[in-house]
Order: structure tokens, then sequence, then C-alpha cells
């Protein structure tokens, strides 16, 4: 771990020298784990996409550090996986992460269902703060991000430069179609959250999610009807 890539190395590496030797997923987790060791966290949302990448962790690292933005609003079977994930993974250190704010002092200063009337204020407040705060004591942060889920996300590569975060994003699985995660999860019979099985293939917070109909894009059920796509943890600037 004598030169590890940082963001404020990035400028002079451009990590070219470490893209042309990753071709797959666990040779990048590998990869991150031996460069940064405790210094990296994976941050997971238990949906379909984290519970393969909880799986291929474990494979490379059992002891491995995963946080959970616990917004206090997700769904029941949400926390009921993590519950399931806790003991399918002992060794993992599961940080349950909260705002600063609990619901009812965020409604005493904002009003009621903040979700509602500034989805992106509540994303600020409720997200992205509590998760700069954690990535701000490490120099990376694993990510589940896919090519395919968005126009967003089309262009990120197994190692980018967090401008919003000022660290290291690493994303294992850009190259997987949703069909890859669903084979991953079935050939290897792990759990998952049953809220799939009734047409929501992305899962947020209860309030901000929606089923979505067949052949729609996956993260159409999240912030519907809103005009927004995106929490902000992966953009760089704004509130959202």
């Amino acid at each position: 771990m004598g030169n590890v890539l940082t963001y404020e190395t990035w400028e002079e590496d451009k990590a070219g020298f470490v893209l042309e030797g990753l071709s797959d997923t666990i040779e990048v987790l590998k990869w991150a784990y031996r460069e940064y060791g405790g210094e990296i966290v994976y941050a997971c949302s238990f949906g379909a996409e984290g519970i393969v990448m909880l799986d291929l962790i474990s494979k490379v690292n059992k002891e491995a550090s995963v946080l959970f933005l616990d917004t206090g609003l997700h769904f029941d079977e949400t926390y009921e996986l993590i519950e399931k994930i806790k003991g399918k993974y002992p060794r993992f250190k599961i940080n349950m992460v909260k705002p600063d704010l609990t619901l009812p002092e965020q409604e005493a200063l904002y009003g009621k269902e903040l979700w509602k009337c500034d989805p992106n204020l509540c994303c600020k407040v409720r997200k992205i703060e509590p998760l700069s705060r954690e990535l701000g004591n490490v120099k990376a942060w694993i990510s589940g991000l896919r090519r395919e889920q968005s126009e967003t996300r089309k262009h990120v590569q197994y190692i980018n430069k967090d401008d919003r975060f000022k660290n290291i994003k690493i994303c294992p699985l850009i190259h997987w179609k949703w069909e890859d995660i669903w084979n991953y999860i079935t050939l290897n019979s792990l759990p998952y959250n049953p809220l799939h099985d009734r047409l929501y293939p992305s899962i947020g917070c209860q309030p901000c999610t929606q089923p979505v109909i067949e052949g729609n894009d996956l993260r159409a059920g999240r912030w519907a009807n809103t005009g927004k796509t995106e929490c902000g943890l992966h953009q760089t600037g704004g509130n959202g």
C-alpha cells in the first residue's frame, strides 16, 4: 500500500495503470481491499445489486465494513432483509448510519413530509450529509452502480474520482446486466427483498418508491412524477 491511489493523487495517476490490469468484478474487489485495507467501506442499499455485491465481497474480505443509510423511512422488508444478511455474513461490520435530525426534528424544522415538497433537501439531510460524514473517514468506497441502470450512470468506470465526497469510488458491477444480477442471486440461493417480486426493481425510502410497470426504466419508480432521478449520492453538484 505504498503509493495508494487517492483523491489528492488522482490528477497524477489517472487510475490508468490500475484499469489496465482489471478485467472483472472479483479482480476489482481484490485490488480495492489490497489497496485500501481498512480505509474502504461498502455503501449498501440492500437492493438486488447490493445482495450480489455483499456475497462477492464475502469471498474477498469476510470482515468488510458495510454502511447502510438508515433514513428511518425504509420499508419494513428492507430492515428484515438486513437482519437476514447479518445472520448470513456474521463477520461483516454493518453500520446503520442515521441522519443528524430525527424525523420529528426534521418536521419541526422544515415542515411535514419534506420528501413531498422538497425531495432534494430531504435526500440531502437524510442521505448525503450522513454519508459525507462517514466517507470523510476513509480513502475509498464501493458502490453497486451499473451502467445499464440509467443514462446518468452509463459512463461510470470501475474506479472513479468522486468530487462530491473527495475520495475514490469503486464500482465493480458496471458491466453487469439486470439478468446477470438475478442469475447470480438464484444460482447462489441468496436472500433478497421480497418487494422485488412485487415490481419494485429499485428500492429506496418507502414514501419515494413505487412499483414499475414491466418494460419501463428500472429506476422509474424512484421519485416518480417529480423529475428527480437520483438521491444525489452519485452526482457532483446540487442538493439532489
